[in-house]
């Protein structure tokens, strides 16, 4: 006969077990994500000459999945998540990712390729916003930072295998269309994603949203390890907060922005945070990365090998990020981010003026290794998760959307412009041109950001508003940070 602790034992396994397999499903969204970002890197050197692709072309094929792809996704992706569901959007991806994959696979022109593009990163960007947003609505508040980081993990992951399976195929398959190859391996987690996600529930708080409180309290119970007093206070903080949003803020959100200046002041924080993330480069190494270090001297083949590692700074230096939002504070975690990356980026920009030699490509690979390791460990980690923590349960969808619409504008404009500007400064003069911008995103990160570590959602968003009433010159990063450090 059982004890009755060992029953709890069990009850707390199964909670945990259903958390890790609701994580690592829904996050096959964020591995869809890092595949077809990075794979277009190896790709682009076999269907520019299979293709017969301008430079011109080639950069359009690279953006199309950025702007007007992704940005479009992120945007309706964040109403979509509102109106249909997390769930049911991640669903509507999954079959998106899979039209997408096969379409690039099988284009045979430079204009369908970028019309296949284009629809797949239609799925990325509405992915890149539902995936963060439902992790954060269902994970308890001690396992949130985690939780959400591991979709972080999974876009690095996917990136990381992207850039493999392209050294791999470059390896097996001696052919100009082996880049068509690359490309449709991205349809088996998109089908997986589908059948994963009809096994699971949407989050309590979209749920709670829509009146349906049975079903939030229902999912809160199937996810918390915490005893009933601890389900009943979060579910009561959920239903008081989705119901005073209900009758005060309408859930109209452009009305809600217009109507209350402390949206507006989080909005405008997301926003940045979109923009400083997407500011620091990151992007100019995972599209670019072997055709600078093929231009610097390597050949085709030992340069797909090289960006292997460079897949692999990302995954062990997310997991390391991962591990240090355990106890490190968000803004701190930034903030070294930020100061690393400006550092990293001064060091490449110094390693372009060497004289070219194999030695040198090696270098300048190793300064990419460091300058992604800070922007993995530090900033990656970190910007993704804040977005899905401070907008306000009524505007949350559309908010992030709209932040993170603008984080793939601001990435698109960066890889359309960065071979432009290589080669008409060099590569010294654009990551020096680098080195500025991270410098004003540093500033942005200590005057603005707020902290959200240890605090539920509905803490945060209640800090917010209470401060609008208190003081109207409030600071948030001040009070919320001083706050949960004490």
């Amino acid at each position: 006969m059982s004890s009755p602790s060992s029953g709890s034992v069990g009850v707390a396994s199964a909670r945990r077990g259903f958390l890790t397999k609701l994580t690592i499903i829904s996050t096959l969204g964020g591995l869809l994500f890092g595949y077809d970002t990075g794979v277009i890197s190896g790709a682009l050197l076999y269907m520019k000459d299979d293709l017969v692709m301008t430079s011109v072309q080639q950069a359009a094929v690279v953006s199309a999945l950025l702007f007007p792809g992704a940005a479009a996704g992120a945007l309706f992706g964040g109403r979509l998540a509102d109106r249909l569901g997390r769930r049911a959007n991640l669903l509507l991806c999954a079959g998106i990712f899979l039209v997408g994959a096969l379409g690039c696979a099988l284009a045979p022109s430079v204009g369908v390729m970028i019309i296949a593009r284009i629809v797949l990163g239609f799925a990325v960007g509405s992915a890149s916003v539902t995936c963060p947003l439902y992790l954060a609505e269902i994970a308890p508040a001690d396992r949130r930072g985690r939780m959400v980081t591991i979709n972080e993990l999974m876009i690095v992951t996917g990136q990381f295998l992207a850039f493999l399976v392209n050294a791999i195929l470059d390896h097996v398959i001696d052919h100009t269309s082996v880049w068509r190859y690359m490309l449709a391996v991205a349809a088996i987690p998109a089908v997986a994603l589908f059948i994963g996600m009809l096994s699971l529930p949407d989050s309590p708080r979209w749920y709670a949203l829509r009146q349906d409180f049975d079903q939030a309290r229902a999912v809160l119970t199937k996810t918390r390890d915490a005893d009933d007093s601890s389900v009943d206070t979060e579910f009561a903080e959920i239903v008081a907060t989705a119901t005073r949003d209900t009758a005060e803020d309408k859930g109209a959100a452009l009305r809600d922005l217009r109507t209350y200046p402390w949206m507006r002041r989080i909005l405008y924080i997301g926003i940045g945070l979109a923009v400083v993330q997407q500011a620091t480069g990151i992007n100019t190494v995972n599209y670019y990365a072997p055709t600078i270090l093929e231009d610097s001297g390597l050949t085709t083949s030992a340069s797909l090998v090289a960006t292997v590692s460079i897949g692999l700074t990302l995954v062990i230096t997310t997991i390391l990020g991962i591990w240090l939002l355990g106890f490190v504070p968000r803004r701190l975690m930034l903030i070294i981010g930020f100061t690393g990356v400006t550092l990293s980026q001064a060091t490449l920009s110094l390693v372009f003026l060497l004289p070219e030699s194999t030695l040198r490509s090696y270098v300048i690979l190793a300064a990419m290794m460091l300058f992604v390791g800070f922007m993995a460990t530090f900033i990656g980690t970190c910007v993704w998760l804040l977005l899905s923590e401070i907008f306000p349960m009524a505007i949350r969808g559309f908010a992030m959307g709209l932040a993170v619409f603008l984080l793939w504008t601001v990435n698109a404009s960066i890889s359309f412009l960065f071979p432009i500007l290589i080669d008409a400064i060099g590569g010294s003069g654009t990551f020096g041109l680098f080195v500025l911008v991270n410098l004003v995103s540093l500033g942005f990160v200590i005057r603005y950001v707020p902290e959200t570590k240890g605090r539920t959602l509905e803490q945060v968003e209640n800090d917010f508003r209470r401060a609008a009433h208190v003081d109207a010159s409030f600071d948030p990063t001040a009070r919320t940070e001083s706050k949960t450090l004490a």
